[in-house]
């Protein structure tokens, strides 16, 4: 049998760090943080960056790509934004290396760098150093671009998809001629993510507003989608800032208005991450493996042949391929595995741990039957059915797996999300797990506060899901609140 990963109730951290590799999606670098995505798992991100780019082709942006490296003297421009990142930076100092006279490789003391460079933690400045000389007039906005792209942010304590040093994104930053639709192009990109977690990922969450405190460096606003996993923590699976002018004025990006004036354009970015391929996991799997949602999954169907002799194998590998090509016809995407090494019931194992969501496997007796076995993988059910009809069947079983794993989710986050009113409530709640709706002063301070004591932090000020806007007290101070905000655990 495939190699079993730990039960979830056992030691969650241990059963994904476990799922993660032994369904080979991705595994550790010989860099300390750095992780390599497999094939298997990057099949996964291709589907997700694919269905993701369609949605931004759709809303009018285009795809750019801008250097990995950063002069120093940018990053600072932006007070906010280098204090955010100061201490993730990775920084280039010198641009040569030499064999000194022991042959041993070192760095060229005399090639060192006028100024030193950075290692893209995110990309605001050299992009709009880069728009500056784009942007002169009114009729050169709005201003849509997007970049798929690595980033590097030196986290001390990685995991897999979820924080490593180096990690995929694509990141949009968009210019603006006022205000106004600056603050409806970052709603309109969450809205984007949240149908994407949705309907693609299977994913319930709750689009919302970070306070002041979570909020991207440099931004004036930062709308998020917040998910909950199956331990009960939150995980913010994608963000959109509303940047203002700051990044404007810090690099003196102006732009002739249709009055004849000059003003400064108004900003956005917006990012999702490698980040989602851990969601997915945390989101859907069991102590099975992997449950992937159809939208996603890089196999639709693996078709395993039950045999002993070779008489048998070819017998139920020419029905295999009949219905193999009816269900390519259908676009759907399909592996018979014929690895005549190993036995049906590994090779079962190892496709429920990688998430497939049907399988299906034929014997002489489903031969002589016109039957084959049906198994879905979102309910560990099968059944036998008539090889007639098969394919119809299976497509429209795509659709129904699908909903199930979101209706699934969905009723576990409804089932875990509380509303507190006391301390004493709210102290022992978080403990539990889940989202706590409280109502809080406002004050970065009680914020700060509550962290401290429970670990827990403001996920977001709910826009589009559990909205309760009334009056209220804080659950830390007591201080009066006008509405309920999001407090978890998070990762």
């Amino acid at each position: 049998m495939a190699k079993e990963v730990n039960s979830r109730e056992d030691n969650y951290s241990q059963w994904y760090n476990d799922l993660v590799v032994k369904a080979n999606l991705a595994e550790n670098s010989a860099v300390r943080g750095c992780m390599v995505i497999k094939p298997y798992g990057y099949a996964i991100w291709e589907k997700m960056k694919a269905e993701l780019d369609r949605r931004f082709k759709e809303t009018g942006h285009e795809n750019a790509y801008f250097p990995l490296l950063i002069p120093k003297s940018f990053l600072c421009k932006e007070a906010e934004h280098v204090k955010g990142f100061a201490k993730e930076c990775a920084v280039v100092t010198h641009y040569r290396l030499k064999v000194d006279e022991n042959d041993q490789v070192v760095v060229d003391p005399d090639a060192k760098l006028e100024e030193e460079l950075v290692i893209r933690p995110t990309s605001e400045t050299i992009i709009w150093n880069t728009y500056r000389n784009w942007i002169k007039s009114y009729r050169d906005l709005p201003l849509l671009c997007n970049q798929w792209a690595n980033v590097v942010r030196w986290e001390m304590r990685t995991r897999l998809f979820l924080r490593t040093a180096e990690f995929l994104w694509q990141e949009g930053h968009t210019a603006h001629a006022t205000s106004a639709e600056a603050v409806a192009e970052a709603r309109r990109m969450i809205h984007v993510y949240a149908d994407f977690a949705r309907n693609i990922m299977a994913m319930p969450v709750v689009i919302g507003l970070k306070s002041e405190k979570e909020r991207f460096a440099g931004a004036l606003d930062t709308y998020c989608i917040e998910a909950m996993m199956q331990d009960g923590r939150a995980l913010q699976a994608g963000t959109s800032h509303f940047l203002g002018q700051n990044f404007a004025k810090a690099f003196d990006v102006k732009f002739a208005n249709r009055e004849g004036g000059l003003d400064y354009v108004w900003a956005t970015s917006w990012g999702v991450s490698t980040r989602l391929m851990g969601a997915l996991v945390m989101a859907h799997g069991d102590d099975n493996g992997l449950v992937l949602p159809p939208k996603l999954a890089p196999i639709h169907v693996v078709m395993v042949p039950i045999f002993k002799t070779d008489e048998e194998h070819d017998s139920v590998i020419s029905v295999m391929n009949d219905i193999k090509d009816k269900l390519l016809r259908s676009g759907l995407s399909v592996k018979i595995d014929d690895r005549d090494n190993l036995r049906s019931g590994f090779k079962f194992a190892e496709w429920e741990l990688k998430g497939v969501p049907v399988r299906v496997a034929i014997g002489p007796r489903d031969l002589k039957n016109g039957t084959a076995e049906v198994f879905r993988r979102d309910t560990m059910t099968k059944e036998s059915l008539p090889v007639d009809g098969l394919v119809d069947h299976v497509v429209a079983l795509m659709d129904e797996i699908q909903k199930n794993i979101y209706e699934k989710a969905l009723a576990f986050r409804n089932k875990n999300i509380h509303i507190v009113n006391t301390w004493d409530e709210f102290k022992e709640k978080i403990e539990e797990g889940g989202f706590l709706l409280c109502h809080w002063d406002g004050t970065t301070e009680t914020e700060e506060k509550i962290q401290a004591e429970t670990k827990a932090t403001i996920r977001c000020i709910p826009l589009d899901s559990f909205v309760m806007e009334e009056e209220g007290k804080c659950v830390y101070s007591g201080r009066p609140s006008k509405r309920r905000v999001i407090f978890a655990r998070a990762y």
